[in-house]
């Protein structure tokens, strides 16, 4: 009869206690502020055409419900972090260890550590293969499906651009009186927009479709590592910089045109990387990244 009474009991207090408010989703396209990954500032930008080759990681633990771009956290969904892109973006990244490759959505900043490139939520990392230490990856941005999501979401330049105001056009005759020029000024009115089927308004809740959580497999490749530390317009400058760190003089094409990067290396470890990219950013070399090639 005790035991009876004390379940009651116990079951009474359970059903009293304060439910916890679900958590509600706030997606919507952001680029956002500069921040520092370890003692590097990264700057944040807007790049469809977005192609690297680095280190990728799993993600840490965070205690934020929502992402930055405002989906619920969770680890089992096909989700990333990245430093710079805009989000969210559709990503593929290829694990040049064992050739494995995965599509993912990012969605959040980081990794925290400076020398990465890319943090994958732990399912997405299982995936890849990706285990405790980092893994060399190639990662191609998904152009038309991350311009789609810039397009619809809240806060995406597109909407950005229709919310503009327009001016109306007048006719004023020039004899008329200065009342009567004062009534025909113009005042910025906003056009109304009809919305689009394919276009998110900002009161519309936003749940974005979870992406599979699939693999395929293609050929390993063999890389290198190499730390870069600058890049300059002429060879010149580069070639001193190279001769006073011992580095060398690599031509690199970026949208702005060809530049000549100055590189240290190659080196065959992780942590050998590591410990001459915080040489180079000790030295106020503070572009200073690791490139897998």
């Amino acid at each position: 009869m005790k035991k009876a009474v004390l379940l009651c009991c116990v079951g009474v207090a359970a059903c009293s206690r304060p439910q916890q408010p679900a958590v509600k989703p706030d997606v919507h396209y952001v680029v956002g502020p500069a921040w520092q990954a370890g003692a590097t500032w990264v700057y944040p930008r807007e790049d469809f055409s977005y192609q690297a080759r680095g280190l990728a990681v799993r993600q840490a633990a965070s205690t934020q419900p929502l992402t930055t771009d405002g989906e619920v956290r969770n680890p089992l969904s096909m989700t990333g972090s990245h430093p710079t892109l805009q989000l969210p973006a559709v990503v593929t990244v290829i694990n040049l260890d064992n050739g494995r490759e995965i599509t993912i959505r990012v969605n959040d900043r980081g990794p925290a550590e400076a020398g990465r490139v890319l943090g994958l939520s732990p399912k997405a990392a299982d995936l890849l293969g990706v285990g405790a230490e980092p893994a060399r990856v190639r990662v191609v941005e998904d152009e038309v499906t991350s311009r789609q999501l810039a397009e619809v979401l809240p806060g995406g330049p597109m909407l950005q651009i229709n919310a503009a105001p327009r001016e109306a056009v007048r006719q004023t005759d020039l004899g008329a009186s200065n009342a009567a020029l004062q009534n025909a000024t113009a005042s910025p009115q906003p056009e109304p927009q009809a919305a689009s089927t394919g276009q998110v308004t900002a009161q519309t809740a936003v749940q974005l479709p979870e992406l599979p959580a699939q693999w395929r497999q293609g050929q390993p490749e063999a890389t290198q590592l190499w730390v870069e530390t600058a890049d300059f317009t002429a060879r010149g400058p580069a070639a001193r910089l190279a001769a006073q760190d011992g580095g060398s003089v690599w031509p690199s094409f970026t949208p702005q045109g060809k530049m000549w990067a100055v590189r240290q290396g190659p080196f065959t470890t992780i942590s050998d990387a590591d410990a001459a990219l915080k040489r180079a950013l000790a030295d106020g070399l503070t572009g200073s990244h690791i490139v897998v090639e």
